[in-house]
């Protein structure tokens, strides 16, 4: 109604306000976007093996969960670890605990010992460099080169 009438101060006032709380939106969404862009983790997510053995869950708050599938005749293992993230320079860390694998293989009941679990784990455990193009994760082994690919689920 006031936008109706006659009123040219009350309607370029109203202006004013509009454009100042939608110049205000536009700045907080695009700060809040470039803050995203630049502090997520771009690992963050599941991940299956090229091979469809390993599925890796990579969780942002340092921990990674290992799927490993058809695992001595059973469905599935899922193994706990640790990783540390460099985004500089596009390295990742991945370390397992011992205890953690004696775990597994005591709840096993003898389908497999924490050396097979050892064996599986020891091929992502060790310092990568890794590389992510658009829905692909290639890890290299810093020492020998060797890759592991990985897509995105």
């Amino acid at each position: 109604m006031i936008i109706a009438k006659n009123d040219e101060e009350k309607r370029s006032r109203i202006w004013r306000i509009v454009t100042t709380v939608s110049s205000a939106l536009i700045v907080i969404i695009g700060i809040y976007l470039l803050t995203k862009m630049f502090t997520t983790n771009p690992l963050e997510g599941e991940w299956i093996d090229e091979n469809g053995r390993i599925d890796l869950n990579i969780k942002s708050n340092g921990t990674m969960t290992m799927m490993v599938l058809d695992f001595a005749e059973e469905d599935r293992v899922d193994v706990n670890v640790k990783y540390s993230i460099d985004k500089d320079d596009k390295i990742i860390t991945i370390s397992s605990k011992d205890s953690e694998l004696e775990k597994l293989a005591e709840k096993s009941d003898g389908h497999y010992t924490k050396e097979d679990l050892e064996a599986v784990v020891d091929t992502l455990t060790g310092t990568f460099s890794y590389s992510v193009d658009k829905k692909q994760l290639t890890l290299s082994e810093r020492e020998y080169g060797e890759q592991m690919i990985f897509t995105k689920k």
